[in-house]
């Protein structure tokens, strides 16, 4: 053993969850904390996920709404983003050093780290005891607790022939650096429709989306998805509902970096509703993701390595009071922004337990994972949620009553004549409050943090007829809502 130290909190895992749980257990104290991070401290969302994503999308967003309105419109004649700047912006926005996907430089992050008291521990973490964490040859241990923040990985179903293919994953298509002409997509959720969207945007000349069930965003309120699905037809997409992937050949499958093409061309075959055979340049999976607990020592617990890691509100492993499960690892959600919130929670509660203070209170308790979670999908039309659909708050026994309509208000009609969208309000109407909203269109994803308001709040419908949207905005449509409901 090279070295044995210790700290009061050692979190696994250097994303923005890991970051956020370090922080707040030590914010304000003399308690230390350490990262150990195997890969680049910012995590999947920095370099692989939410930010190249959104910087892959924003230039054909800003391109269809420019031509959308007169003035613009004769300036932004290019049918597409030009493909070698979008990719320019991606590297910017993800600190990539070179032409090599896996290279990027997290020297920001290690220095945030450096300035909140945190050490960074490079190497791979596993739990060896209670409160031990070995990395490498080094023995590391918790006074206080040990946070997983490890997040989740690409999921690749057992299709013959596929893994052997060398699929694309989402880090593959985050990471692009060659565009194949002819590509199929396997998945209809948001990573799925994010990343066609893009891809077209880059010149993808043929893109087939497999869909094992009947609509786009299965989560989400049906409209929503429908609207996607007319948005990439336009685009060139050939969506292919109630399809699977059946069989993939490719003899040449090469292990060429993240985002180059991983070979020649493969043979796929569909089967189902869309069945045929394909012959294309690259396959994308977005078929779901696997929470990371399979190398984290969990087997040393007694804990099963595999799937989530299961956590009480206080984002505890129950039988395990010094242990905590925070962002996709525990299964509870897979979005950065909810995961930054538990690891807040833990946070608060790691350091109430450090200094003997009771729980007592709601920022202990992470009590918005359950039906309260906002979420916007950057697709054009650009959709935002949060809470329960129409249908989930029937399932939950909900006395229901829904407001909806399409978003024809002066400040949509501002971003373009042709301006289309739909909203949704869903109400417990026992309660009279709001218990889910659905908003699709242009800039629609500012809209949703005043339904996750609301619904937190349990702000009676009485009361937010009084919060009187701005004039000329789209969230008047608000109004237009909340008039329906009165």
């Amino acid at each position: 053993m090279v070295g044995e130290t210790s700290y009061d909190v050692v979190v696994i895992g250097g994303g923005p969850v890991g970051e956020n749980a370090a922080d707040y257990a030590i914010r304000g104290s003399d308690r230390t904390a350490a990262i150990v991070e195997h890969e680049l401290m910012g995590g999947e969302c920095s370099y692989w996920a939410c930010m190249p994503s959104k910087a892959l999308l924003g230039p054909g967003n800003a391109l269809e709404e420019a031509r959308s309105l007169a003035g613009s419109r004769e300036r932004a004649s290019a049918p597409n983003p030009d493909a070698d700047a979008v990719l320019g912006w991606r590297d910017t926005v993800t600190g990539r050093l070179d032409n090599s996907a896996a290279t990027h430089d997290d020297s920001g992050q290690v220095q945030w780290a450096d300035g909140a008291g945190i050490e960074v521990i490079r190497g791979h973490g596993r739990i060896v005891g209670e409160k031990q964490v070995r990395v490498g040859d080094r023995l590391v241990t918790a006074r206080e607790a040990v946070v997983i923040a490890t997040g989740s990985t690409a999921s690749v179903p057992p299709v013959p022939g596929l893994r052997e293919a060398l699929p694309w994953t989402s880090r593959d298509a985050t990471n692009i650096l060659e565009i194949p002409e002819r590509m199929v997509v396997l998945g209809g959720g948001v990573v799925a429709c994010e990343a066609a969207t893009w891809l077209l945007d880059l010149g993808v000349r043929s893109l087939v989306m497999a869909i094992r069930g009947d609509r786009l965003l299965p989560r989400m309120e049906p409209f929503a998805g429908e609207r996607v699905a007319d948005a990439l037809r336009a685009l060139g997409a050939d969506i292919r509902f109630g399809t699977t992937i059946e069989a993939v050949e490719r003899t040449d499958a090469t292990a060429s970096g993240y985002g180059r093409l991983h070979g020649g061309p493969a043979v796929v075959r569909l089967a189902g509703d869309g069945a045929g055979e394909l012959t294309v340049d690259e396959i994308l999976v977005a078929a779901g993701r696997s929470p990371a607990t399979t190398d984290v020592g969990l087997d040393s617990l007694g804990l099963a390595a595999k799937g989530p890691l299961t956590v009480d509100d206080h984002l505890t492993v129950p039988g395990h009071p010094w242990l905590y499960s925070v962002g996709d690892v525990n299964g509870r959600n897979v979005l950065t922004h909810m995961g930054k919130y538990q690891a807040r929670v833990a946070g608060d509660v790691i350091a109430a337990r450090a200094e003997g203070r009771d729980l007592d209170g709601s920022r202990y308790v992470a009590v918005s994972d359950h039906a309260a979670v906002p979420q916007v999908v950057f697709t054009r039309p650009e959709i935002s949620s949060v809470g329960l659909t129409h249908a989930q708050a029937e399932d939950a026994g909900i006395d229901v009553r829904v407001a909806e309509g399409g978003i024809s208000v002066a400040g949509s009609y501002l971003l373009g004549s042709d301006y289309s969208g739909y909203a949704s309000l869903v109400v417990d109407a026992a309660r009279d409050v709001l218990v889910g909203a659905t908003f699709v269109g242009a800039q629609t994803g500012e809209l949703v943090h005043s339904a996750t308001v609301a619904i937190v709040g349990e702000v009676p419908l009485s009361r937010l007829w009084h919060a009187v949207p701005s004039y000329p905005t789209v969230s008047e449509v608000w109004l237009r809502l909340l008039d329906q409901l009165r």
